[in-house]
């Protein structure tokens, strides 16, 4: 929940702070302090090239011409879209782009400072974090309908919307907003394939916020869940929610199908921790695996520019593991985040009802009444 909370502090300091004082952080945090100064003096935003500041302008238009804007041009099955289509269609009035970056807690990378220092023209920060479920000890769950609802719509999107999500990585973060979105009803959201990275190789711009607004939506989106599950009222609600159960597991349908086996499950953490010979990054978590179920690291279904790879080679990477596109498939991680992108594979062979176990690897691995197999290394392929 850290950039929650820095949320919090982001939302005071621009309350509070008189013109004269320190910015809120030094140039190590990310955040510079010319920056800062123009951001308390004038309602302007940065655009930087990927070479570097490029100025200060009063507008935040980065393209004066662009294609028509038609979702209709996306093929259905295409949980994607290229850095060079979001470029054209990116100042469109129903379009919403969300910058949802997260970041393994070893990693110790910001995603509130990174998104203040340089996202895409226009892009709302989308808190991983901040907008889950409040009455669980396990990370970034699932919000309730009526939470979401409110979080959303303290962002500023509404159901009419074309949505697009990228994150700092290429592909990672990303396809869990995605999923959630649709696990709510909202089919017309994308991934930008390969992210900030691709963008920002392509020569794009990007911007800073001199302007508080797109913060301060994002500390009301947190607060707007936060509301909800102490039983208070939120509004105004612009997005309203179609539960699609079929999209998410718990721990009791993956207990009934490790018996059943009703549907393949895929696991996207890696081999070593799948096999139960790497200690698990989280404390009091078992290592191993769900009984039954098999392994495809997340990494298998990106390139090296961390972008999609093609259906053909997708299909590959199932073939490989045995796992048939003819029948139900579940997948799972280590807390939700990363089996999304295999869900996202999986899209973009057809397959467009495939679950998330929300709780995944947390939730089973810390559960000591439930099962947990370990594999030998040699005895399965790498």
């Amino acid at each position: 929940m850290a950039s929650t909370i820095l949320l919090r502090t982001v939302f005071s300091h621009l309350l509070l702070q008189p013109r004269s004082s320190q910015p809120l952080f030094t140039n190590s945090q990310l955040l510079f302090t010319k920056r800062t100064l123009c951001w308390q003096a004038c309602p302007v935003r940065f655009l930087y090239k990927a070479s570097g500041p490029v100025s200060c302008r009063i507008t935040a238009s980065v393209a004066t011409s662009r294609a028509s804007f038609s979702t209709g041009t996306i093929s259905a099955q295409e949980p994607v879209v290229s850095v060079e289509w979001l470029h054209a269609n990116l100042r469109e009035p129903d379009m919403k782009l969300l910058d949802a970056s997260w970041y393994m807690p070893d990693e110790q990378r910001n995603p509130l400072q990174e998104y203040q220092v340089a996202h895409i023209p226009g892009a709302l920060f989308f808190d991983v974090d901040g907008i889950s479920d409040r009455t669980t000890n396990l990370p970034h769950m699932l919000p309730s309908e009526e939470a979401f609802s409110a979080g959303v719509s303290a962002l500023g999107i509404e159901n009419k919307d074309s949505i697009v999500v990228y994150d700092g990585k290429g592909i990672f973060s990303a396809a869990r907003v995605w999923w959630m979105f649709r696990v709510f009803g909202h089919d017309r959201v994308w991934v930008l394939d390969g992210g900030l990275p691709r963008w920002r190789a392509a020569g794009y711009d990007v911007e800073s916020s001199a302007s508080s607004d797109n913060i301060l939506k994002a500390s009301a989106a947190s607060e707007a869940i936060e509301k909800v599950y102490k039983g208070q009222t939120v509004g105004p609600i612009t997005f309203r929610t179609k539960f699609q159960p079929n999209l998410v597991w718990t721990l009791e349908q993956i207990q009934k199908n490790v018996e059943d086996k009703t549907h393949q499950q895929i696991d996207a953490r890696s081999k070593a921790r799948f096999d139960g010979v790497a200690p698990e990054p989280r404390k009091g978590i078992r290592s191993g695996h769900v009984p039954g179920s098999k392994c495809i690291p997340f990494k298998q279904m990106l390139d090296d520019s961390q972008t999609l790879l093609p259906a053909d080679a997708l299909k590959k990477k199932f073939d490989q593991e045995g796992i048939t596109l003819d029948s139900p498939i579940v997948t799972s991680c280590g807390t939700g985040v990363t089996a999304c992108i295999l869900a996202l594979g999986l899209h973009r062979l057809g397959k467009v009802d495939v679950p998330v176990y929300d709780g995944s690897w947390t939730e089973w691995g810390g559960n000591p009444d439930v099962p947990v197999a370990t594999s030998e290394p040699s005895s399965e392929s790498s």
